[in-house]
């Protein structure tokens, strides 16, 4: 059967290693070409993960939010040698604030799709994986916070769906009757919240967990897959930090737009182009692969 996702089924540590680079790049690299890649390899991924449903959350959600920060920007900045005009309050409007805003609103889009990407790559047994010797206690809260908002996602709509079989459905009523059922189905949710985590401490406690010398069962092997795609990694973001130390991803805002550009910051940039891809890239080998057996059968 065909894997929807390639990547997903590589090792924890080369998950854990892409998602930590291309989150990195993404919040300190404000290269408008590096910002445009990075935006365009995480909703690219988010897609392949999600569906419809990605792109409706990068539609719907995203291209607002956005636009917003964008408008912001120069609404409060009035930073910029080149005014383009003076706006009611008399500040006046600059072309480096308005780039400014588009290049951090594009940022914040794109480290909110990558976070997207990497809840549904990296699930909670991952992370407890690689990080449940080395600070267990740590790990296993960060892996139940992570999980908690599907969860809980998930449980109140079920919750809803049972008050509303019994004629309480938090959405019909007089505005105070919509009220009474909403608190109700909260209690309901916190109460959930509160033995859930006390059923999982209890849980967790009786099997061990985080005593010393303690060993656990696990599914993830390094292979030869595996090493060479760490491999690639660590080539990768060895030489993106390379070139950022030596500044060519430099670029400032104010009080002019100036960075760097050239043939060597365009080879950096093919770099990142090819790392923020790669699960993309990844994905499109194995569904040619999937291609080529089907028509030799």
């Amino acid at each position: 059967m065909k894997n929807r996702d390639t990547f997903s089924g590589y090792h924890p540590a080369v998950n854990f290693l892409y998602f930590a680079l291309v989150l990195l790049f993404s919040m300190c690299l404000m290269h408008p070409v590096s910002l445009c890649i990075s935006l365009a390899g995480a909703v690219s991924y988010q897609v392949l993960l999600n569906g419809r449903k990605g792109l409706r959350f990068s539609l719907v959600f995203m291209l607002p939010m956005m636009l917003f920060a964008a408008l912001v920007n120069p609404v409060f900045n009035h930073e910029g040698a080149t005014i383009l005009t003076y706006l009611p309050s008399g500040n006046p409007l600059t072309a480096e604030s308005i780039w400014y805003g588009l290049a951090a609103a594009a940022m914040l889009a794109a480290v909110l799709s990558w976070f997207v990407c990497y809840t549904a790559v990296m699930t909670s047994d991952k992370f407890v994986y690689l990080f449940g010797r080395v600070i267990p206690a740590l790990s296993l809260v960060l892996s139940m916070t992570l999980r908690f908002v599907p969860r809980f996602k998930a449980q109140m709509d079920t919750v809803k769906e049972a008050q509303a079989s019994i004629g309480r459905d938090p959405g019909e009523g007089s505005v105070l009757q919509r009220l009474k059922k909403a608190v109700t189905v909260l209690s309901i949710m916190v109460t959930w919240s509160l033995e859930n985590a006390i059923e999982t401490a209890d849980s967790m406690r009786c099997r061990g967990y985080g005593l010393p010398g303690r060993t656990a069962f696990s599914i993830y092997r390094l292979d030869s897959r595996d090493k060479l795609a760490l491999g690639w990694l660590l080539l990768c973001g060895l030489y993106l930090c390379g070139g950022w130390a030596a500044g060519q991803f430099a670029w400032r805002y104010y009080p002019t737009i100036k960075g760097a550009v050239g043939l060597l910051p365009f080879s950096f940039q093919a770099v990142y182009l090819a790392l923020s891809f790669t699960p993309v890239f990844l994905d499109l080998r194995e569904d040619a692969k999937w291609k080529r057996l089907a028509s030799e059968i």
